[in-house]
């Protein structure tokens, strides 16, 4: 009886461990969310057109990768080092920006109409940013145009349907999943491990990011590619819906729940 009852006292000891590691989890998350929400146009402008430049150097890595051995699975570990360069460099994706900004407007720190402004924003200009560095790298590597074009290709292949629609919700579950589990811990090595998984998934598998896919587009025009950019335009808004239902639905409604109105309530 004794070491039941011990047993369940360590049981409970841990269920409150952990839910106190949840807490502090979102309290993390709503203070970025009410950061990110709170800054000044320059500032949020800038952070999203730095954001595409890294996730640029990560394709500029992939590609080259691609270009010598031909293999996705060292192409999509090249490719993590542009989600390195995001994380160490504090600069921001469209797709980090679900779970964050709509954990600080469940807890009351922000309006809705705010995290509008930052979707917005941080899209375009991680656009602007990623086609300005993919045309800089294609004029100074041109040996990659062909491995350029053949990957975007193949995304312009998928057009809209379920395969690429299911990509696209995985490719937004990931980053935000990517995005919790760096709010969970306090150190640099966590952070980049988490960095380093998700660009692998998002690279190797060939998932429909809709930044990545649209900075792999955009190296692709650069080089002559065979489509043009309505075709980009089209797979790239399939994709941003798709991401925006994996990230949001899949993972950040989810742990909401998870988390607790209590919780949510005293953040």
């Amino acid at each position: 009886m004794r070491s039941e009852a011990s047993h369940d006292s360590v049981e409970r000891k841990q269920g409150a461990q952990e839910s106190e590691e949840v807490r502090s989890q979102f309290q993390r998350s709503v203070e970025e969310g009410e950061q990110r929400l709170k800054r000044t146009w320059p500032d949020l402008l800038a952070t999203g057109m730095v954001g595409g430049i890294d996730i640029g150097i990560g394709v500029f890595a992939l590609l080259l990768v691609l270009h010598e051995t031909g293999s996705p699975l060292l192409g999509g570990l090249a490719f993590s080092l542009g989600f390195v360069a995001l994380i160490l460099a504090q600069s921001e994706l469209f797709t980090e920006n679900y779970l964050v900004p709509v954990a600080a407007v469940a807890a009351g720190k922000a309006r809705l109409s705010s995290i509008g402004r930052l979707w917005s924003g941080t899209l375009v200009t991680n656009l602007i940013g990623g086609w300005i560095i993919t045309g800089i790298i294609m004029v100074s590597s041109p040996q990659l145009a062909p491995t350029a074009i053949e990957t975007a290709q193949h995304y312009i292949d998928l057009g809209i349907g379920w395969q690429s629609f299911s990509l696209a919700i995985l490719g937004g579950a990931v980053i935000t999943l990517m995005t919790w589990m760096q709010r969970g811990s306090q150190e640099a090595f966590a952070k980049i491990v988490a960095a380093i998984g998700a660009g692998f998934l998002l690279g190797a598998g060939e998932l429909n990011h809709v930044i990545v896919v649209s900075l792999e587009a955009f190296a692709a025009l650069h080089a002559g590619a065979p489509f043009g950019y309505a075709d980009w335009a089209g797979a790239a808004a399939w994709a941003a819906l798709g991401n925006m239902f994996g990230g949001i639905a899949f993972v950040t409604i989810l742990r909401l729940i998870q988390v607790g109105r209590e919780a949510i309530a005293e953040a």
